[in-house]
């Protein structure tokens, strides 16, 4: 298994290591457990170490055409040093990934993938990569990322920068900071729905980064977060995860993130036709959240059924949720789907166990704007 440059200082804090996607990475610190981190970042700051994510440059004349035609969003409305959520579409609308587009100039960009997307999407640009006018690089092992997220993060990223933190609005970021004397490219982005920082450093300078937030943060009672904390603070904040709200037969629109698919954009995108047909002819199904009435954990695969019985749909996700003391799921349902307040069952060990529909997300975001 692969592993980040923070590993060493995970297993010297208790990191519980698992597998995940190839790397070995702490899904929790026996110290404090998953539900305590996770009200961590909500009330103060956790720090994450994700430089298990893919970072792609690209370069050149044709970069920000090239980058328009794979993604589903309009970067032509990008300025220089925004950040802009993106969404890579099959020709048959499914979903190949996720991802971030950092705009240094109209001829330079950052991609920011999922991590256990990377060789995926690497094989999907270089297949639709033109002769010219275009390069592109796989710069993942060569970066190091750590997020620090909750209301805290600003106060603790400002005692150890050289420039303005407060100054760097939501989804902008900077190339010319310096973190603790470290050069690093800060970006005001997370995936927790709390305000926070995504800071990528040299691979080998990874360790050095993430002492110095901690220590930065002792005063903030900042605390090191692991996979399982992360996974239910973007379940709440409502924000998807490739490989259960998107996958290759669950697009965007199904998904309920229609907001980032611009289906007249100019020059279109692959997918486009049948993303713009579905929202044309009306969606087939449609993502519902679900409070848990009865007990019982949801989880992802798990069918959902009507009253009557009949199976609609399926988890995309599922769990506890430490902010609403809940259990809730998303549920991938055909339409016309039950609307807020009405009810739908989760079969857990082959028994209906009954939800009520909630509005999504069921946490709302503290993003600082």
């Amino acid at each position: 298994m692969k592993r980040t440059p923070m590993y060493e200082q995970h297993v010297a804090a208790g990191g519980r290591m698992v597998d995940f996607g190839g790397w070995e990475l702490p899904v929790q610190y026996e110290s404090s457990g998953i539900k305590a981190e996770h009200l961590n970042v909500r009330s103060k700051a956790g720090l994450f170490d994700v430089s298990h994510m893919g970072e792609i440059t690209v370069e050149g004349p044709d970069a920000g055409k090239w980058i328009s035609k794979l993604v589903t969003n309009d970067i032509t409305v990008m300025k220089d040093f925004q950040v802009q959520y993106n969404i890579m579409c099959t020709e048959s609308g499914g979903v190949v990934d996720d991802l971030l587009v950092y705009r240094y100039s109209p001829e330079k960009y950052l991609l920011v993938v999922n991590a256990a997307n990377v060789e995926k999407d690497w094989d999907w640009f270089s297949t639709h990569l033109p002769a010219d006018g275009v390069i592109i690089e796989n710069i993942s092992m060569k970066t190091a990322e750590a997020a620090l997220q909750g209301p805290a993060a600003e106060a603790i990223l400002e005692k150890v920068c050289t420039f303005d933190v407060r100054a760097l609005k939501f989804f902008t970021f900077t190339d010319s900071a310096a973190v603790g004397g470290i050069p690093a490219i800060v970006s005001r982005t997370g995936y927790t729905g709390e305000d926070g920082f995504e800071i990528y450093v040299p691979w080998e300078k990874g360790p050095e980064l993430w002492d110095l937030l901690l220590e930065a943060g002792k005063e903030h009672g900042i605390l090191p977060i692991g996979l399982g904390a992360r996974d239910s603070l973007r379940f709440e904040a409502g924000l998807p995860l490739c490989g259960h709200e998107y996958t290759d037969t669950i697009g965007p629109l199904e998904a309920g993130f229609g907001f980032f698919v611009k289906v007249d954009k100019a020059g279109g995108f692959i997918g486009q036709p049948v993303l713009k047909r579905q929202k044309e002819e009306g969606l087939k199904r449609k993502i519902v959240g679900l409070r848990l009435e009865d007990k019982g954990v949801p989880r992802s695969g798990m069918e959902a059924a009507d009253e009557s019985g009949r199976i609609v749909g399926t988890v995309t996700s599922g769990g506890y949720c430490p902010s609403l003391d809940a259990n809730m799921a998303l549920c991938c349902v055909e339409t016309p789907t039950p609307g807020e307040g009405e009810s739908l069952w989760v079969m857990i060990r082959d028994k209906a166990k009954k939800g009520t529909v909630v509005k999504r997300p069921f946490y709302d975001r503290k993003y600082k704007k």
